[in-house]
């Protein structure tokens, strides 16, 4: 409303402007005298104005007739299109400008308006592929799928255009969450330009989420292949698929398969925990020991960890506490000073019950980096050496509170998951997860500090301390249950569970 008013004001004015302009020059003296052939003729100020406006739209039709003469003159000398391009050339103009201002409104968001412009540009240029795109970009936008869809599928059935239709058919069923036609869709776009970064990853990350190792590993070699991955990049994420490969052939019992597999995996990246616990098992399967040995201590040397030691005792599953540390030297050599090494040596002293040593082996990783697995082990060599329930509980007590050490998390979204996978769970991202520390919360937990007494229990009186059986009431707290749990085993045998890791546990 306010626009329109503002256009007739400025007409208004404009008309106007004339009038004063053509009364002023009626009033004014002179003018302007020409001589043709001898003959004067002599021009008011008014008759100069007009005189002049029409000798310039003379040129201007002069101008045009002659190019239309040269366009005829073209066309009469075998150029069929000289005439339809002289004709055309003002239509071209228009569509190219709303064309153009189509594309800047989609780059400042405005959908509606690039739609409209896009029709404009289509009625002038009689180009669906440039006006289609452009259609189509529009309406998703403006969050019109059917008709984006609609004019994708024109896309499609244009040799030229086709990828580009693909791509955004590809795009549209991604976000609807239908994952089978978005993978056929990958597929299309892939063979049509296998050197596309972009349908490489899409293609990629759908092929891993339905479990298509074989076509995933096909995908990864292209992206080598065409300079869009590093080779090393590509040798780990390779043993990742291989590995993944080698763990669905084991829910098919196919042994044979699973060796290869699994040994393949670990040859394309050593340092994959994952790959070199699956090889080991294989190579005790096929009796050699010997070479599960070796590859367990090479993990063990790049990266410790507990399924490492877990696999590392399945080699000799019946041997004595005693002859277990023994050849468990072969793997507490190396790195003697990180934690998990620390951690191992102390657990395979409990499991032999010599405490004192166990404690030794333990040192200061309780002050100066305490976790659950840690603090228990702490607990558990206090409960060996006869301390007091009050000082066992107190351990446990304090393990509600610390870290729960390195753990398998997601780099992109920082998730925590219970076991290794080539996915992340939570926002499916290709083989970003990590054995790490998690960050640690910046919010507390609510009353830590204030429960621990009701955690811990009162100290005992020195006068019950000398009685034999402590009663257990009905109101047992989390701490006293895990202290029952801790001391539950016989003596000489090997525990079953610790708080901080199972596997470990299981191991020595």
């Amino acid at each position: 409303m306010l626009w329109s008013l503002i256009k007739i004001v400025l007409f208004v004015a404009a008309v106007a402007a004339l009038a004063l302009g053509a009364d002023y020059l009626l009033e004014s003296e002179g003018g302007v005298q020409v001589t043709v052939m001898g003959s004067e003729y002599t021009f008011g100020p008014l008759q100069s104005v007009i005189a002049v406006a029409v000798m310039v739209l003379a040129v201007w039709i002069l101008l045009k007739l002659l190019s239309l003469l040269m366009a005829t003159w073209h066309f009469l000398n075998g150029d069929e299109t000289a005439l339809s391009r002289y004709f055309d050339r003002n239509r071209e103009r228009k569509g190219f400008e709303a064309l153009s201002e189509g594309l800047m409104a989609l780059a400042s968001g405005e959908g509606r308006v690039a739609m409209n412009k896009a029709a404009k540009a289509d009625r002038y240029l009689n180009k669906p592929e440039l006006t289609n795109l452009l259609t189509a970009q529009a309406a998703e936008m403006a969050g019109d799928k059917r008709k984006a869809e609609e004019t994708y599928k024109k896309l499609v059935a244009n040799n030229a255009t086709r990828f580009v239709g693909v791509r955004g058919i590809l795009r549209q069923k991604l976000a609807e969450g239908d994952t089978e036609t978005a993978l056929a869709l990958a597929e299309k776009a892939f063979a049509l330009k296998p050197r596309h970064e972009e349908t490489q990853d899409v293609l990629l990350r759908l092929q891993a989420k339905k479990e298509d190792w074989a076509g995933a590993r096909q995908t990864l070699s292209a992206k080598l292949k065409h300079g869009n991955l590093p080779r090393d990049v590509h040798k780990r994420r390779d043993a990742v698929l291989a590995l993944s490969e080698a763990k669905d052939i084991i829910s098919d019992e196919s042994s044979i398969e699973v060796q290869e597999k699994a040994i393949e995996a670990n040859k394309l990246s050593p340092d994959l925990i994952p790959a070199a616990v699956m090889a080991a098992r294989s190579y005790i399967r096929q009796q050699r020991p010997r070479l599960a040995t070796r590859l367990l201590k090479k993990a063990w040397e790049a990266h410790p960890h507990p399924d490492l030691a877990a696999a590392f005792a399945e080699i000799e599953p019946d041997e004595t506490p005693q002859a277990r540390i023994k050849r468990f030297a072969a793997l507490t050599r190396t790195r003697p000073d990180d934690a998990e090494t620390k951690m191992l040596l102390s657990e395979l002293h409990i499991a032999n019950e010599d405490f004192p040593e166990a404690r030794r082996a333990l040192g200061d990783l309780v002050e100066t980096d305490p976790t659950v697995r840690s603090v228990t082990l702490m607990a558990a060599i206090e409960r060996g050496e006869g301390a007091k329930d009050a000082v066992v509980r107190g351990w446990l007590a304090r393990a509600v509170t610390v870290s729960r050490g390195p753990q398998w998390i997601c780099d992109n979204c920082q998730h925590i998951h219970a076991e290794w996978a080539p996915i992340c769970e939570n926002c499916e991202s290709f083989d970003t997860l990590a054995w790490k520390r998690p960050p640690m919360s910046e919010m507390a937990m609510p009353g830590g500090v204030q429960m621990l007494p009701l955690i811990v229990g009162t100290l005992e009186d020195k006068s019950a301390a000398d009685e034999p059986e402590v009663p257990v009431d009905d109101t047992t707290d989390d701490a006293e249950i895990v202290d029952a749990e801790l001391v539950s085993d016989p003596p000489g045998e090997t525990p079953t569970e610790t708080s901080g890791n199972q596997e470990t546990s299981k191991a020595v």
